[in-house]
């Protein structure tokens, strides 16, 4: 009886952790091995359209994510930890892919794939005080830069030549800007919200806060 109990407690928590926003979320994970093998294994005879039905299928998850979790309020904090990761996965995945078809030149790639770790790393320390990182307005406009370009380089490399060349070129520019103004945005932004953690750990442990004066010196302050 007590397995059962058990049993029956843990496919609750895994009910409650796995609901559809992180399902979707999950299944845009599992298509970038998929999105790989379409691209890059020369298995496929119209690679390129099958690679953007892949790509395009995965991006499509990460707007219908965020609208189920905001529509059905089961906005999670797992929720929000995967939902960035995958899209760095994918994004990521498909960069790699057009720089070995010689789509996009390597170094816009790095810049582009770095800030991405950059921004995860961010993450990580914020998770580690105890602060979630939401995606900012700007980088939901990063995000939908490149799902744009890399649908028209992909497209562009067989079909419609205009698409990747001048399109595809002036967007992959659009999605360099992007990603380096958003990561400034990002370490600017929450760098104010763990400074103090991670400055005055010994502080917060007890209880006492560091206020500002306004010269930019602190002062201990006990509540």
């Amino acid at each position: 009886m007590q397995s059962w109990y058990n049993l029956g407690s843990k496919c609750v928590k895994l009910t409650k952790f796995m609901n559809l926003p992180n399902a979707l979320t999950v299944s845009r994970i599992f298509l970038v091995p998929l999105l790989l093998v379409v691209l890059l294994t020369g298995r496929f005879a119209e690679r390129e359209l099958w690679g953007f039905v892949v790509f395009a299928a995965a991006s499509i998850t990460d707007y219908f994510d965020g609208y189920f979790a905001r529509k059905r309020f089961q906005v999670t904090t797992l929720g929000k930890l995967l939902d960035p990761i995958a899209d760095k996965l994918l994004i990521s995945a498909a960069f790699v892919s057009l720089v070995e078809w010689q789509a996009a030149p390597s170094w816009m790639v790095i810049i582009v794939i770095g800030r991405e770790f950059a921004v995860t790393g961010l993450r990580s320390i914020a998770s580690t005080q105890g602060l979630t990182i939401d995606a900012s307005r700007l980088g939901k406009y990063k995000m939908a830069s490149q799902v744009l370009c890399v649908s028209a380089l992909i497209l562009g490399t067989r079909y419609t030549t205009w698409l990747r060349d001048p399109v595809g070129k002036v967007l992959l520019w659009v999605v360099v800007v992007l990603a380096v103004v958003s990561m400034v945005q990002y370490f600017r932004r929450f760098w104010s919200q763990i400074d103090e953690r991670i400055k005055y750990p010994k502080l917060q442990d007890h209880g006492e806060t560091p206020l500002k004066h306004g010269d930019g010196s602190n002062a201990v302050i006990n509540p």
